[in-house]
């Protein structure tokens, strides 16, 4: 019994340690957390019209590069892809850019391109001769939704993916 008794009270300190209090006017009051990111937004009935060739752009915010072929892809986090012709490695030349918004990540696997958009993959062909890009398949919600950088989901949407977060200034 008192063993039982000596490891409520461990418990009880333990947990309460975890909780941090606030004094309001002698009353103790848990914080309220909130949210330093805003989500950012996009219809789920647009995202195949969203996905674009675009020309060559400024890199802003690179993630992920690949290195496929003769060919550099350099992620533009939750943007796209920036391509390079690698033919040369000391001189790679901006090709295009390959808009899919809330992308991060990119696979190739005989010559299509596997790509996270936001919580779908999609598969992409890219001939870069033709100069034509073509989605072939979409699988919804392959992917976990994507959480604020404080470990928050976007509650508020119906038809529509969280493709970034922005912090709220």
């Amino acid at each position: 019994m008192r063993n039982l008794l000596l490891i409520t009270i461990c418990f009880t300190t333990l947990f309460s340690a975890c909780v941090s209090y606030y004094e309001d006017g002698g009353e103790s009051v848990q914080p309220i957390r909130t949210n330093d990111y805003e989500p950012v937004e996009y219809a789920r009935a647009d995202l195949d019209s969203s996905i674009q060739l675009l020309p060559a752009q400024e890199i802003v915010n690179s993630g992920k590069i690949y290195v496929i072929n003769n060919f550099l892809f350099v992620n533009e986090e939750r943007k796209g892809f920036h391509v390079f012709d690698n033919s040369d490695p000391r001189n790679p030349s901006k090709i295009k850019f390959i808009q899919v918004l809330g992308s991060s990540d990119l696979a190739v696997r005989n010559n299509m391109l596997y790509i996270n958009q936001a919580t779908d993959l999609i598969a992409l062909q890219y001939d870069p001769l033709s100069d034509k890009i073509r989605l072939m398949k979409r699988i919804e919600n392959a992917f976990p939704e994507l959480l604020s950088p404080q470990g928050y989901y976007n509650r508020s949407h119906k038809d529509s993916l969280t493709i970034d977060w922005i912090e709220v200034k």
